[in-house]
């Protein structure tokens, strides 16, 4: 089954430079997007989409290149470069990007949202422009939060029913505080990991298992080294849409406009697609003989978690968590 669109094929042969914007003759603006999933990955699918859709709004005269699966390096790397005006845009990860405005974090504290819609809707709301004030100020431009999914946990070893199943498993987090609290709280022992170096990770047994939304795991194969597929709902994850403000700034107005719009649409499409795909990959799992998929004890999970969300109220940044945890009641 193959949930993606047709894209253009992605960058191949050499690494590709990242470059700042740059007007060429007659005015054609020049513009690269880095991400750090594979091609097929919804992410890396918008992201060629919304480059077709900026060529068409513009006549030709904007043209943006995807480089995808860390071809420019990992997130970390790929803010810097953001932050340096080496790099125009990246579709990026929440935890990344929480080092540099650490209220992102709070997003994916554990069961903080109901479903991704409920999520949509803090995001695109003050809760979502206060975060971009705070992005502005460190150099970056918010241009949306992607969908980076409902996370559920895969494993070599057994199906994971209950927050005890998780001991003694070595699990792969982002380097997300609010993960690698949540998971701690479990009892799992944690390991930051690149998601480019995860899959060998995983088939090398350096980790037992992982988190992640479906079309992740999906994209990248994981279930190829993890046969436990544990639905465990257990938070919800932004992908933060960025600019270099250095690079905006090199930009007229109405080419900021056309960009803006195709990020509106881009967001719409990669939040559907997410959403397409929890359908479609469940189906897909639960009819593959390689592959166990179990429904998790929810309400377990949930119990053992609740202190994670109270703990962060006492954090630097809990009247933000106190916010956040207002705008979802």
């Amino acid at each position: 089954m193959n949930i993606t669109i047709t894209r253009r094929a992605a960058l191949a042969g050499t690494a590709i430079l990242a470059a700042p914007a740059t007007l060429r003759a007659q005015g054609q603006v020049r513009l690269t997007l880095a991400h750090g999933t594979a091609a097929a990955n919804p992410r890396g699918v918008t992201a060629d989409r919304m480059a077709a859709r900026l060529r068409e709004l513009s006549n030709g005269r904007i043209e943006m290149r995807v480089a995808h699966a860390a071809q420019l390096g990992d997130d970390v790397a790929m803010l810097t470069a953001l932050r340096t005006g080496t790099l125009d845009m990246s579709v990026n990860s929440q935890g990344p990007t929480s080092s540099l405005v650490p209220e992102i974090a709070a997003l994916g504290l554990p069961f903080l949202f109901a479903d991704a819609n409920a999520a949509y809707r803090v995001v695109d709301g003050p809760v979502g422009q206060e975060l971009g004030q705070k992005l502005a100020g460190v150099g970056l431009v918010s241009l949306g939060f992607w969908d980076n999914g409902i996370r559920h946990i895969t494993n070599r070893r057994r199906p994971i029913n209950r927050p005890e199943d998780l001991r003694g498993l070595r699990i792969r987090t982002p380097a997300d505080p609010a993960t690698i609290d949540t998971f701690q709280a479990l009892g799992a022992a944690t390991q930051q990991i690149n998601f480019s170096e995860l899959y060998v990770a995983l088939q090398q047994g350096v980790v037992d298992g992982q988190e992640n939304p479906l079309a992740n795991i999906h994209a990248s194969k994981l279930h190829e080294v993890n046969r436990f597929i544990s639905l465990t709902a257990h938070k919800w994850e932004c992908s933060p849409f960025l600019a270099s403000r250095m690079a905006w700034g090199r930009l007229n107005e109405a080419d900021r406009n056309l960009i803006m719009q195709a990020a509106r649409e881009a967001t719409l499409h990669n939040r559907m697609l997410m959403q397409q795909a929890d359908v479609q990959l469940l189906a897909e799992y639960r009819g593959m003989s390689s592959v166990e998929v179990n429904l998790a004890d929810q309400a377990a999970f949930r119990a053992a978690t609740a202190g994670v969300l109270d703990a962060w109220q006492g954090r630097p940044i809990g009247g933000f968590v106190r916010q956040l945890r207002g705008a979802v009641s």
